[in-house]
């Protein structure tokens, strides 16, 4: 499709008061105006003409199978202008349905004879799907007063999967099992109740270790020294309720929980545990079985890619009954969840005493970066003031629900987004050593 652009649109429409000027002034040179218009007429088609056919404009796009929630994706195009002997410059913009960034116009200027290649950004805000279905061209004449529009149909879908790309982080390093000179055994020492080795007693260690078998044997104090048990389910518990669709930094906490929960599957995977999933609100929408292996993390993330976005209340006594009634044996429980104030947290702190009886449970909470925020910054204004006081109240709500779960054994967890994946592995890493699993 060709159109002038509003440049020739504006020229045009001088000729209008340039008449009206020249008609007051000189009544017999009407004529000047007509030329005037004219002239702008033929420049428009002049530029039309000079301009890049449609035809000769070679035009391809590469969409990716899928993307990353809260990462940034790219379409590589490809354009050439063939046959065309002037600069062209191209600008693509491509039309997306689905929770991702708005779409920003990419410019790219197409030399004669050579090929363009350029990558347009997409940024996705929610997993599930996005859909790409065309994509717009728009290039202008030489003079810039026509332009060139152009749709390129595509019609194609893309996934969008959690985020996985923290798994490898820095903070994990120390599971690895390559060491700069080839293989070493990692052993991981703890108080639980698998046997690993005898070693003599130094002031500082426990005394109920003591064997006082081997002692009396070599005269002199040994003591013993555990590993810490492997083959553990960890159920990993996401609240897909209302409340978890609250965005921080761009994502929802429920997005920001999968994450840090596969980084907690990765880790106990590589530990040898087992790693299951459970997904609930007003009801029951997956479970997954726990799976052992490395390569049980692919199938559990194709899980939770598949945890729909849901704006009903959160019943926590059937879900969380539903999961104890599933649950055979003793597992670790890690609850991805959050609660508005002490009243509807009531029925949460109920349920978990049931669970905390029979499984390790471990609350995992996002603490809210608006109201650290508002508690502690200097109010300038009467309603900085109210809400100060508004946010103090809540984070004090906050922190006499965690002391209730404390009380019960739970072990709470409420940090800000950065650290939340560590923070998650270290707390496990802590129950696990302490043998409550």
């Amino acid at each position: 499709m060709i159109r002038p652009t509003k440049f020739a649109a504006l020229l045009f429409a001088c000729a209008v008061p340039l008449a009206l000027l020249i008609v007051s002034a000189f009544p017999s040179g009407w004529i000047f105006a007509i030329d005037y218009a004219l002239l702008v007429l033929l420049a428009i088609a002049g530029d039309g003409l000079l301009a890049c056919r449609p035809k000769s404009l070679i035009f391809r796009a590469e969409i990716p199978d899928y993307l990353l929630v809260g990462a940034d994706g790219a379409i590589t195009v490809t354009a050439e202008a063939r046959g065309h002997g002037r600069r062209v410059m191209l600008e693509v913009l491509p039309d997306i349905i689905g929770y991702a960034d708005p779409a920003l116009i990419l410019s790219m200027m197409l030399e004669p004879g050579l090929r363009g290649d350029a990558r347009l950004r997409v940024t996705p805000r929610r997993r599930g799907r996005l859909t790409i279905e065309r994509i717009w061209l728009r290039w202008h004449g030489p003079l810039r007063l026509t332009q060139f529009v152009r749709r390129v149909p595509m019609d194609r879908a893309i996934d969008v999967l959690p985020n996985i790309h923290g798994l490898h982080g820095d903070g994990l390093k120390f599971f690895a099992k390559e060491a700069l000179f080839g293989i070493r055994v990692q052993r991981d020492r703890g108080e639980g109740t698998e046997f690993d080795s005898l070693r003599d007693y130094v002031p500082g260690l426990d005394k109920r270790f003591i064997d006082w078998k081997h002692s009396a044997r070599h005269q002199e104090l040994v003591c013993k020294e555990f590993r810490v048990e492997r083959n553990h389910p960890i159920i990993l518990a996401f609240d897909t309720g209302h409340l978890m669709l609250e965005p921080i930094d761009g994502l929802s906490r429920l997005d920001h929980s999968i994450s840090a929960g596969l980084a907690l599957a990765w880790t106990a995977l590589r530990g040898g545990d087992l790693v299951g999933l459970y997904g609930f609100d007003a009801a029951v929408r997956q479970y997954v079985a726990p799976m052992r292996g490395v390569s049980s993390l692919n199938p559990l993330r194709r899980a939770t890619s598949a945890l729909a976005y849901n704006h009903e209340e959160t019943n926590f006594t059937l879900g969380l009954a539903e999961l104890g009634a599933r649950l055979k044996r003793r597992a670790l429980v890690i609850l991805f969840t959050d609660f508005a104030d002490t009243v509807t947290a009531e029925l949460l702190v109920e349920s978990l005493r049931h669970v905390a009886r029979r499984h390790a449970v471990i609350f995992a909470s996002l603490s809210d970066p608006w109201l650290i925020e508002a508690k502690d910054q200097r109010p300038d204004r009467f309603d900085q003031a109210g809400e100060a006081v508004i946010a103090a109240n809540f984070l004090r709500e906050r922190r006499t629900v965690f002391e209730r779960l404390d009380r019960l054994g739970v072990h709470c967890l409420d940090v800000p987004r950065e650290s939340f994946s560590l923070s998650l592995i270290n707390r496990y890493l802590s129950v696990k050593q302490r043998g409550l699993i």
